[in-house]
């Protein structure tokens, strides 16, 4: 994850930008966001969401809204997941993809009914999603509308998240499974929209609410987390939680040059449904096979990957590093590679150019870490 040094006045603040201050926050310009990459340390962060629970500021995301009549029809077409199986209250995560394969974004749609969605993206990438959508819906009757100033996002992830969260709703959450969703729902008398989904491999939630919201239900989280070990987590733990349970980052593991196919997302692609953006594509990569695939490596020397770090063997480059890192719950040196087809079978041998020396690693299983959601 890179972050950019700019003068705060250039970056847009999110609603709770005052809390991470207050709360001694490390702010970092993160795609032009004011967000917090630490609080009390990144480890000690990640660790506090793997045993306890997490608070995320994940405001800057962005929010598109599709309506109408061919709305299931369009973002059927849109995205390479079979949307068609969606009911109303459920999730789906999907990539959305170029005629020629490659990733315009990955995304969660949300589905009040088969004439109204709310799609979620990227930051990064929000004005290339809305434009491209705006583009690609001119043949369907539909209206999409970038409503991104019009939501906040807190996310609380961790195994304690479900109790912390229910002492502040009369809502059963234990009835809530993973990748649903309650619109209008109070959460510390504050009406929102509860999702039980995330980003770090653990179970949690996602509150979307007014901005104007965002501080007091930050507050209260808090509070009713303060003695289970609830904390404050910034953009760094973030990342290392993601990366253990091997969840793409846009950019890395998944861009407009890596299909995904290549980054072993082929659940998410439904060849056999009707026409989408991509299929074509993406049905002759799988029928000829392909090349190149995302794999996953520990460090057996001592040395820590970065995103971009050449992949050899036997002193020929065989691939590039997408994430890497020391992950925290594991207490290893592991990467994310996207490797040359013949070099992704476990127990392969290369090295990881770090800083002009070859380190050795090994393919190992993915994901890392086991994901705990709730089922």
């Amino acid at each position: 994850m890179k972050y950019e040094k700019r003068e705060e006045r250039e970056m847009r603040k999110t609603p709770l930008y005052e809390k991470h201050v207050a709360l001694g926050g490390r702010v970092v310009d993160f795609f032009g966001w004011a967000l917090p990459v630490q609080y009390s340390g990144i480890v000690e962060e990640h660790l506090a969401t793997r045993k306890a629970a997490g608070l995320f500021d994940v405001s800057h995301m962005g929010e598109i809204t599709v309506e109408g009549k061919d709305a299931l029809k369009f973002i059927n077409y849109l995205v390479t997941n079979d949307v068609t199986k969606l009911v109303p209250g459920k999730v789906m995560y999907s990539p959305m993809c170029y005629e020629h394969g490659g990733v315009v974004d990955d995304l969660l749609i949300y589905m009040y009914d088969e004439n109204r969605f709310l799609l979620v993206v990227n930051a990064a990438n929000k004005d290339k999603d809305y434009q491209w959508i705006v583009d690609k819906s001119k043949k369907f009757d539909v209206k999409a509308e970038d409503v991104s100033d019009s939501y906040a996002q807190i996310a609380i992830q961790g195994p304690k998240a479900e109790g912390i969260l229910q002492k502040l709703t009369d809502v059963a959450l234990d009835e809530m499974k993973f990748y649903t969703f309650k619109d209008r729902v109070s959460v510390g008398g504050v009406d929102l929209l509860l999702s039980r989904t995330g980003y770090t491999g653990e179970d949690g939630f996602e509150l979307y609410l007014l901005p104007g919201d965002a501080g007091h239900i930050w507050d209260e989280l808090l509070k009713a987390g303060k003695e289970e070990g609830l904390v404050p987590a910034g953009l760094g733990a973030r990342d290392t939680l993601r990366f253990e349970a091997c969840l793409p980052l846009y950019g890395q593991e998944l861009s407009e040059d890596i299909t995904p196919l290549e980054a072993g997302l082929g659940f998410f692609v439904k060849l056999s449904k009707e026409d989408f953006i991509g299929r074509a594509s993406l049905l002759e990569q799988k029928e000829k096979g392909l090349k190149r695939k995302i794999a996953g490596l520990e460090m057996v020397e001592k040395g820590v990957p970065r995103h971009g770090y050449e992949v050899k063997s036997q002193g020929k480059s065989v691939g590039v590093i997408t994430s890497g890192s020391y992950a925290p719950s594991l207490e290893k040196y592991l990467a994310l590679a996207l490797l040359d087809i013949d070099y992704v079978e476990i127990g392969r041998e290369v090295h990881v150019d770090i800083r002009g020396k070859d380190r050795l690693a090994k393919v190992v299983e993915t994901p890392f870490y086991k994901r705990r959601y709730k089922k």
